[in-house]
């Protein structure tokens, strides 16, 4: 009877991954938000407390979050071949998709053109997270310090200050309210090693290696996954740092090339990895930089189950998580202005937008098949207006 439980909560952990990953576009925000309304608003695998302790906590560790959430979730509900099948299921179908697109741009030279698609998915994806944020906000706001930090995470975002600058300022300001000076000086002793990560150069790990092998890609994809905190704009620097100036295995169009692969199909933007593996060596090499690059997150959230529950019992340590979530939430309204600057550009995006809230808060429509509707409903209206 337990098995038989057991194998019914992975065959669900195993679908609905599998299906986010399909039809998730639009960054790591976007798949927070879905996984939230999967999770804990439909499914109620977790709650609301919970899930914002996940977004807060894999923000502090490598890796893409997106799929160390997935990989968490599926933890928490099948054991650990429900964190192996979670993570792996949503990156398979990204993975798939730029290898796709990977091997157009080889036998074509180009990116195939998908803004018909964009179009209509990004106005959508925009009510998607505007629905998680007014979800989890009101759970991480918890007075009137967290509300301060988090607005003041949004502004100095958007003016361009560094996102884990701002992640780890934000927790601080948070514990300096709540536990005063002498919490402070310990939260900081034990985060302040985390900031010397960024300060060590990727030549460190160097292989040394110029010419091609596989065993040099496989190894600087695990050393970027091991080591890289942030946005698909850092992956960028990244990338370009190792393959370009360090290996001279691409040119920087490549590389860029690259991340919009990354963006332009589902699931995590680390699918980029793929993109950068088929180019330099086709479908194995793509293969084995997708596992360097994801294989290190898997490990990471194994530690993290481990130390998580202890953490939200320590006085001190549980008022900088309660920091560092409504930072993370700060972030992700800061990448939806951006991306809101983008989507919403003229009077049919706008309804698409207010119509999707519509749907989303009232008729409570599952949103992850409300992203295809969109691509369809985007595509129609470019066919009709040319």
């Amino acid at each position: 009877m337990k098995d038989s439980k057991l194998s019914e909560r992975l065959k669900e952990v195993a679908l609905l991954f599998l299906k986010l990953g399909a039809f998730s576009f639009g960054g790591p925000a976007v798949y927070i938000a879905l996984m939230h309304r999967e999770t804990v608003n439909r499914r109620r695998w977790i709650d609301e407390q919970r899930f914002l302790d996940l977004v807060g906590a894999t923000n502090l560790i490598p890796g893409p979050n997106a799929t160390e959430i997935a990989s968490h979730l599926g933890l928490i509900r099948a054991g650990w071949l429900g964190l192996i099948a979670g993570g792996v299921l949503f990156i398979l179908p990204g993975m798939a998709a730029t290898l796709l697109v990977a091997w157009a741009y080889v036998t074509y030279g180009s990116i195939p053109e998908v803004g018909w698609v964009l179009y209509g998915v990004k106005p959508v994806v925009i009510g998607i997270v505007v629905e998680a944020l007014w979800s989890l906000g009101r759970k991480a706001v918890k007075g009137p310090t967290t509300a301060v930090v988090g607005i003041g995470v949004v502004a100095l975002y958007l003016l361009g200050f560094n996102e884990i600058a701002l992640l780890f300022g934000g927790a601080a300001v948070v514990l300096l309210v709540y536990s005063g000076r002498r919490f402070l000086k310990q939260g900081l002793a034990a985060v302040a090693p985390i900031p010397l990560l960024f300060k060590i150069p990727l030549t460190v790990f160097s292989t040394g290696v110029v010419p091609f092998s596989q065993t040099t890609l496989f190894l600087s994809f695990l050393k970027i996954g091991s080591v890289l905190f942030g946005s698909g704009y850092v992956l960028l620097a990244f990338l370009r740092s190792e393959f370009v100036e360090r290996l001279g295995w691409l040119t920087n169009q490549q590389v860029l090339d690259a991340i919009v692969a990354g963006q332009i199909t589902p699931g995590p933007v680390f699918s980029s990895a793929t993109f950068v593996g088929y180019l330099v060596g086709g479908w194995s090499s793509a293969l084995l930089a997708t596992l360097g690059i994801f294989l290190p997150s898997f490990l990471f959230v194994g530690l993290l189950s481990c130390i998580l529950p202890l953490v939200r019992k320590s006085p001190w340590a549980g008022i900088l998580l309660d920091g560092v979530n409504v930072a993370s939430l700060g972030l992700m309204a800061g990448v939806t202005v951006q991306l809101g600057q983008t989507a919403i550009v003229d009077v049919y995006t706008i309804v698409l937008l207010l119509a999707t809230l519509f749907v989303i808060f009232r008729l409570k429509v599952n949103s992850v098949w409300l992203i295809p509707g969109g691509a369809l409903l985007g595509a129609i209206y470019k066919l009709v207006m040319g």
